[in-house]
């Protein structure tokens, strides 16, 4: 053993000997799906500052860690590019791709990364697919952007249409494979849920939209629910990537899932719609929703961007009855919003942070933070952790009552992943590199 891993094993050794919370980061978002954090995280940190370790990732992706154990799972695409013009010529069938600027693979490996946490070694490199037939992607997109899910023994990994897959954690075999075709336009997005033995997936393309089910134990289709009808023949707002939000709501579990022009509630057991929202005419829904107190909280996309609040229950169309508030302004069409004590916390694309008061929708905070924002924020206590694009984190303290930007830390790469947290310890994916930070222990790499 070197002396850089001696020193990094000491380090967590020391962290793991403290009275931290013990909380893995299963999937997207963390064990509660809305970003909140138990227990303790790094405060300050920075390229040369608190970095416990730092590892370079083969490929590319924008899927969020995830944590269970000493193992850290990602996906990642290792891909060939093809030429500016390739990929221009490829996208041209599509509708709107003269306004976007897209990315082509010509080669193509989707694979999940195991990483050993207390060393940050990759001691698993893990091929799952590699399609034959590849499409474009958005260029702030990835061919692996869909955040896996882990449980004790088996990874659930998403791919879109290329692809769904079970890894058993202990020997990196492949338990199963199993392809949903579908037409995204600009990639893959919507992350799994995995509830009562099912891998739950948005399935909303520009072709065919549906939720689906599969067994965990077999990959099997479990059940498939076409979603409602939409307003438009237009292919490009038909497609949405929610990731789905599991609740339990009066002894009943629900599923809830944003798409096009609707919201919706299902069974999760059986795919039986619960409830419906007609939400206006919004489309490619990136953002998972939130739920506190009996609401749900959830963005609409693009083209009719707005959130809206809506009051869980009942059956059938409830538009008329059941949505309490709808907002335009600022609305966020990439991070998820975050629900704290009664107020709606989010941050737009271009760097603009909202308060909402939760009950009316009214405005109670604004604040500029500068750069652009993917990642979902993240709830540490009192402080609400915005992620930018640029490497940039920005700490918003609420203890005063009222949001002040408290402190920011930055790093030198792009970061389009919300990162995970466990025992104190963030673990933060960047373009290039995922980074183990901590100032518990004042250890610097």
């Amino acid at each position: 053993m070197n002396t850089r891993h001696l020193r990094v094993l000491i380090a967590f050794a020391a962290l793991l000997a403290t009275p931290l919370a013990r909380a893995d980061w299963p999937q997207f978002r963390g064990p509660t799906q809305q970003g909140y954090v138990e227990g303790p995280a790094p405060t300050v940190w920075g390229e040369e500052q608190n970095v416990l370790w730092k590892t370079p990732l083969p490929g590319r992706g924008w899927s969020s860690p995830v944590v269970l154990g000493d193992q850290i799972w990602m996906t990642t695409a290792v891909e060939q590019s093809a030429t500016a013009e390739e990929a221009k010529a490829a996208a041209a069938g599509l509708a709107g791709s003269s306004k976007m600027k897209m990315n082509l693979a010509r080669k193509l490996s989707l694979r999940a990364l195991c990483v050993d946490r207390r060393t940050g070694r990759v001691v698993r490199d893990i091929e799952l697919f590699a399609p034959e037939s590849v499409d474009v992607i958005h260029t702030l997109n990835s061919y692996a952007s869909p955040t896996p899910v882990v449980e004790p023994g088996r990874l659930y990994c998403h791919f879109g249409t290329y692809g769904n897959a079970c890894v058993d954690t202990s020997t990196g075999e492949v338990v199963w494979r199993k392809v949903l075709p579908l037409q995204h336009y600009v990639g893959p997005g919507s992350s799994p849920v995995v509830h009562g033995g099912r891998m739950i997936l948005t399935c909303d393309g520009a072709d065919v939209q549906y939720v689906a089910a599969l067994d965990c134990a077999t990959g099997d289709v479990a059940w498939k629910m076409p979603r409602p009808p939409l307003r438009t023949d237009e292919p490009d707002f038909k497609k949405s990537y929610c990731t789905p939000l599991v609740i339990e709501y009066e002894g009943q579990a629900q599923v809830l899932v944003t798409g096009a022009q609707w919201f919706v509630a299902y069974d999760p057991a059986t795919g039986e719609e619960l409830w419906r929202v007609d939400h206006g005419n919004g489309f490619s829904v990136v953002p998972r929703p939130v739920v506190a107190d009996g609401v749900v909280y959830f963005t609409t996309g693009y083209g009719d961007t707005k959130m809206v609040a809506v009051r869980l229950g009942g059956s059938g169309d409830v538009t008329d009855t059941h949505v309490l508030w709808r907002v335009k302004k600022q609305t966020p069409t990439q991070p998820s919003p975050l629900l704290v004590a009664g107020r709606i916390f989010t941050v737009s694309d271009n760097g603009v942070g909202i308060g909402l008061d939760a009950a009316t929708g009214e405005q109670v905070w604004r604040g500029r933070l500068g750069g652009t924002y993917s990642a979902s924020p993240l709830l540490v206590g009192d402080r609400v952790l915005f992620f930018s694009r640029e490497g940039k984190t920005t700490a918003v303290d609420l203890a005063g009552g009222r949001p002040n930007v408290s402190h920011t830390n930055q790093i030198a790469e792009r970061q389009m992943a919300t990162p995970a947290i466990k025992d104190g310890v963030m673990y933060l994916r960047s373009e290039q590199s995922l980074y183990a930070i901590s100032d518990t222990q004042q250890t610097s790499l």
